[in-house]
């Protein structure tokens, strides 16, 4: 039986980095994809991406990073409009933040399941969150729910399945199964606004935090 194939969608954050470790440990094949779109931290992230897949010793050619200006232009999101300030976190604000980027989930799965159609992987790795983040509505339940009934449709030979192992874990028990697999946190980037050290303050840097506070441990990054 052929060992399967997974395409794991790598940010550079906490959340991509744990689900690669996750891929990595079921003893998948492993090829990595970063997805640039004009976002505040573009070149930080990209630098986390390089870093996370030289720890699990990713080679060149199963990498790929691709950029989608299209997102930049379309703008409407304070990750990419420089006009727009980035909100304090409010994790309970019932709204979404300006932080969301529209439809940016099905631009990256779409990236990935056409590599996947050309190098004939069968499984698209996304470290998606739903139970503890932000309430972004491409990563619900019923969102991969759908875009795996498209990849049904749109590449019904290529059995393609996207995976979101973290889908349903709070950040703590993200933090926690990152370190049983001895993911490389360290080398993760997760905020939204600064390069050098992480702002403490956006959504992103509040969700992370919040889950090292639960596993009662330092966050291994360093902020203001």
């Amino acid at each position: 039986m052929s060992v399967p194939e997974a395409i794991v969608l790598v940010s550079g954050g906490l959340d991509s980095c744990v689900s690669l470790a996750w891929a990595h440990r079921q003893g998948w094949g492993i090829r990595t994809l970063h997805v640039s779109y004009g976002q505040r931290t573009e070149k930080r992230e990209e630098q986390a991406f390089h870093e996370i897949a030289d720890h699990y010793e990713v080679p060149a050619e199963r990498r790929l990073r691709i950029s989608i200006e299209c997102l930049r232009l379309i703008g409407g999101s304070s990750l990419i409009d420089r006009s727009m300030p980035v909100e304090a976190a409010e994790l309970d604000r019932g709204a979404l933040p300006t932080t969301y980027v529209p439809f940016r989930n099905t631009h990256l799965l779409a990236a990935a399941a056409s590599w996947a159609e050309v190098c004939r992987a069968d499984r698209i790795v996304i470290g998606a969150v739903y139970e503890d983040s932000s309430g972004y509505p491409d990563c619900r339940p019923a969102y991969y729910e759908a875009f795996q009934a498209l990849l049904d449709v749109a590449a019904p030979g290529a059995n393609l399945q996207v995976v979101t192992p973290l889908l349903h874990r709070t950040k703590g028990q993200i933090v926690r199964l990152g370190r049983s697999l001895d993911a490389p946190l360290d080398r993760t980037w997760s905020c939204y606004q600064a390069t050098e050290r992480a702002c403490g303050v956006c959504d992103s840097c509040a969700l992370r935090l919040k889950g090292f506070r639960e596993e009662g441990i330092p966050d291994p990054i360093p902020y203001s």
